[in-house]
């Protein structure tokens, strides 16, 4: 069991019960899954791109991502039906603890001019959406390895039925929130 899991189970869930006046510990929300999304946008075209997207996020999520394709054409972003546009991968249980704890305690420390993450990314429905710049913050990936420099989306999906109990709860696994 993950040390964070252990936080959620023993003091997490106590405070929020508390705070929210749950009946049952079952009422009381928690996070269901991450997902981490890379979009490959012009690199589209190219194979290599993806390939090295893919790469990494294998690094960062220890986990074999899923390669995104187009819905539909657009034409003003020279994208067709059936494209690849991206990569992602979901994360449950123990890797999404584990994932979880290095995001708070060594990447979002390590952005540089890092004065916290917003608290207005929720979607009203409890879940929440941190985009990072670049790759470079987690350690796993290695600077000379990097064919471009890649933002991505990193989605805290919660039960939590209201955007309050959701900052509630990542708050309580000290996800750095501005004040």
């Amino acid at each position: 069991m993950t040390e964070f899991k252990k936080l959620y189970e023993e003091k997490i869930v106590n405070e929020l019960k508390n705070e929210f006046h749950y009946t049952s510990k079952m009422e009381v929300p928690k996070l269901e899954k991450i997902v981490i999304n890379i979009g490959v946008g012009d690199g589209a075209h190219d194979e290599k791109f993806i390939e090295a997207a893919v790469k990494e996020l294998a690094l960062i999520s220890g986990q074999q991502p899923v390669v995104t394709k187009a819905k539909k054409s657009i034409a003003g972003f020279k994208i067709r039906e059936g494209n690849t546009v991206g990569t992602k991968v979901t994360l449950r249980g123990d890797n999404m603890y584990s994932f979880l704890e290095k995001l708070v305690r060594i990447v979002l420390p390590a952005v540089r001019d890092f004065r916290g993450i917003s608290p207005k990314a929720f979607d009203g429905k409890g879940n929440y959406t941190l985009g990072l710049k670049d790759q470079l913050v987690f350690p796993e990936v290695v600077y000379d390895d990097v064919v471009k420099l890649r933002g991505m989306d990193i989605v805290f999906v919660t039960t939590a039925k209201t955007n309050d109990e959701a900052l509630k709860l990542l708050s309580g696994f000290g996800m750095p929130f501005r004040k």
